[in-house]
C-alpha cells in the first residue's frame, strides 16, 4: 500500500528486454535500507525490487503490466515518480493507493493559473463514473484532488511544489498517464449497483 505522496524522482538508467522488461532505476533512496523483494511504486505501478546497488534498483515489468500502464513508453533518461510502501505508523498524507493501475488517462489540456498549473485529462469511459469533484485519484502515482468533472474529462490543479518534486512539471498534451481510481469510490459504486 502507498499514499500517493512522491518521495523521490528516479531516472531510468537501463532497459533490457528478456522474457519480461528489466528496468534499472537510479534513486536518491538509501538502498541499504530497502530489502530485496520490497515494493516500490514507480509512476504509480507497484513493482518488486529484484536487484539493487547503492543508488539504484532493478525491477521486472511483465507483459500484463506493460499492457495496462504507460511503462511501455519508458526510455533511458526518463524521470519517474517513486514512493516506497507504507510502514505501520507512517503518516497517510495522500489517500490509500494500491499501485494497481486501472487504466490510462490522456492529458487534453495544460495551462498556467497563477503559480499553479491546471491539467485536464480524459479518463476511459469505464472509469469516468468513479471520478468525482473533490474526490481523489492517483495519476502516475501522485495522490491528487479532482477539481471538476465534465463527462469523462476531469481537471487537476498542480501547485509549484508538486511540479518541482514530481514529473508533473514536464507534462504535455497527449501524454498518457497511469490512472488509479480511489478504492473507496470503487466500493461505493459497487454497493450502489447492488441496491
Amino acid at each position: 500500500m502507498f499514499t500517493g505522496i512522491i518521495t523521490d524522482m528516479g531516472e531510468i538508467r537501463a532497459l533490457e528486454t528478456r522474457g519480461d522488461l528489466r528496468a534499472r532505476i537510479g534513486t536518491g533512496y538509501d538502498m541499504s535500507g530497502v530489502d530485496m523483494g520490497a515494493s516500490i511504486a514507480c509512476d504509480g505501478v507497484c513493482l518488486t525490487v529484484v536487484d539493487k546497488g547503492p543508488d539504484w534498483f532493478d525491477v521486472d515489468v511483465s507483459a500484463e503490466t506493460l499492457s495496462k500502464s504507460n511503462l511501455d513508453t519508458w526510455a533511458e533518461g526518463r524521470k519517474v515518480n517513486l514512493e516506497r510502501s507504507l510502514r505501520v505508523g507512517d503518516e497517510l498524507g495522500g489517500h490509500i493507493v494500491s499501485g494497481h493501475v486501472d487504466g490510462l488517462a490522456e492529458v487534453v489540456g495544460v495551462e498556467d493559473e497563477g503559480d499553479s498549473m491546471r491539467v485536464r485529462l480524459r479518463a476511459p469511459d469505464a472509469l469516468a463514473k468513479f471520478i468525482a469533484p473533490k474526490g481523489s485519484v492517483a495519476l502516475n502515482g501522485t495522490s491528487l484532488t479532482v477539481n471538476e468533472v465534465e463527462g469523462a474529462v476531469f481537471g487537476i490543479n498542480f501547485i509549484p511544489h508538486t511540479k518541482q518534486v514530481t514529473t508533473w512539471g514536464r507534462v504535455a498534451v497527449g501524454d498518457k498517464v497511469n490512472l488509479e481510481i480511489d478504492t473507496l469510490a470503487r466500493y461505493v459504486a459497487r454497493l450502489a449497483e447492488s441496491v
